[in-house]
């Protein structure tokens, strides 16, 4: 386990805001994880996980505690069945159950970050989720101090969130994912952006192959690469809507998309709506072909991130009367009881 000390929380993440943190571990062994749990209770500090820091958003006053940094290695697939340590880029697994014939996964081709982040969030995009492939989860339980394997039903999957994120947030650590792969292709029709493409362009390969190439594509062209400009990714959730809520938006005349994970409101549209499209506001920029990711060009901070979102999202609740909620998640500095080893 190496272990640091004073480190920016923006060379971490990739919107690149936040102060130091006092201490920062990175766990590379099964070993080093009750170690490091050990150590942070020992002086009550508080514990934040980071992967490749994709999906989180750092504090100007940084933390007075302890980032764990996840860097387990190892990938065995066993006819489908793959088992991934959690420290291992997410992008180079897509990839290979592409290659290898494996459909369930194409359409979330090119997501950054690690695997040990996709069943917390339960990453989705383009009509898949990491729901529809997970098997289990082994994980360090720092209620309990021993590693446990949590199964699918235990996870109470729902839009971009899990246990994981919310009754028992900061509870487990994330060792290794098993997912269930099988051969075959992903059913047509699909989202109206992949659709359109495939029309603009005449693509008829439809294999989990030809479907990362489509869908690799469209995110190059509408999403930044954060290793060249600081953004988190998609910045506010699209709106959930039950059916009585959903009858009244059409009413309305919002574009309600009704579809096999619910009624939602793309938020994208409201952001074009208002205008918000390729502005910059406290810093940071709207992306003009992707209005809900939030481009980190020249903010000082998380104060200026924090002026740029509540312009936002107080001026599409006055126009529609739906907030629009973060997706990434933030350190917060806090103190806790942390793991009692």
């Amino acid at each position: 386990m190496k272990s640091y000390e004073n480190i920016f929380i923006s060379s971490l993440t990739t919107m690149r805001i936040g102060g130091t943190a006092r201490h920062v571990l990175e766990i590379e062994s099964e070993k080093d994880i009750p170690e490091a749990y050990k150590f942070a209770s020992a002086y009550w500090y508080p514990t934040y996980i980071i992967g490749g820091g994709a999906n989180t958003i750092g504090r100007d006053e940084g933390l007075d505690g302890v980032i764990l940094l996840n860097r387990l290695r190892g990938f065995t697939d066993n006819n489908g069945e793959f088992t991934i340590a959690a420290g291992e880029n997410w992008d180079v697994i897509v990839d290979y159950a592409c290659e290898n014939g494996y459909t369930g996964v194409e359409a979330l081709s090119r997501i950054p970050g690690l695997v040990g982040a996709a069943p917390v969030q339960n990453i989705g995009a383009y009509g898949q989720d990491v729901s529809g492939v997970f098997k289990s989860a082994r994980v360090f339980d720092t209620a309990t101090n021993n590693i446990i394997t949590l199964e699918k039903k235990d996870m109470q999957f729902g839009y971009r969130k899990s246990i994981m994120n919310t009754t028992m947030k900061g509870r487990f650590f994330v060792i290794s994912v098993t997912l269930e792969m099988k051969k075959g292709q992903m059913e047509r029709p699909f989202y109206n952006s992949v659709e359109k493409f495939i029309e603009d362009y005449g693509c008829t390969d439809f294999s989990p192959k030809g479907v990362r190439q489509i869908i690799s594509a469209i995110r190059k062209d509408k999403l930044p690469d954060p290793r060249e400009r600081a953004s988190a990714g998609s910045f506010f959730k699209n709106v959930y809507l039950d059916p009585l809520e959903a009858e009244k938006a059409e009413e309305k005349g919002y574009p309600v998309h009704r579809g096999r994970d619910g009624n939602k409101i793309n938020s994208a549209w409201f952001m074009e709506q208002c205008g918000f499209n390729g502005q910059l506001i406290n810093g940071m920029r709207v992306n003009p072909l992707a209005p809900l990711v939030l481009i980190n060009e020249s903010a000082r901070g998380y104060a200026d991130l924090a002026k740029a979102r509540a312009t936002i999202t107080s001026t599409i609740y006055d126009k529609f009367g739906y907030w629009l909620e973060q997706e990434p998640v933030e350190i917060i500095n806090t103190k806790n009881r942390g793991a009692q080893l």
